[in-house]
């Protein structure tokens, strides 16, 4: 199946400290046996409302194709680091 992350960072990350962030969770996708298509990095923005007391974040979209227990892996790892703020995994249709 054909996924995409949209995951929130904390802005004031270092772009290092980013960069291994992001490829944290293509290497999860890799290590099941999925595939990594794309990361596409908006860069920072304004959230539509505070999230944690921040009122920006950096935004990237990473596309990926994998199992359903690589997206349980994804979301309980991006669920409990402390940078990100948000994610949202999605299945994309076609």
């Amino acid at each position: 199946m054909k996924y995409e992350m949209l995951i929130l960072l904390r802005s004031d990350l270092e772009e290092e400290a980013r960069e291994a962030e992001l490829k944290k969770y293509a290497d999860i996708v890799t290590s099941f046996g999925g595939e990594v298509e794309a990361t596409d990095k908006w860069g920072v923005k304004k959230t539509a409302y505070p999230i944690q007391y921040k009122t920006d974040a950096f935004f990237a979209v990473m596309t990926f194709t994998a199992e359903g227990k690589t997206v349980a892996e994804l979301d309980r790892v991006a669920g409990i680091s402390a940078n990100v703020l948000r994610r949202m995994i999605t299945k994309v249709e076609g």
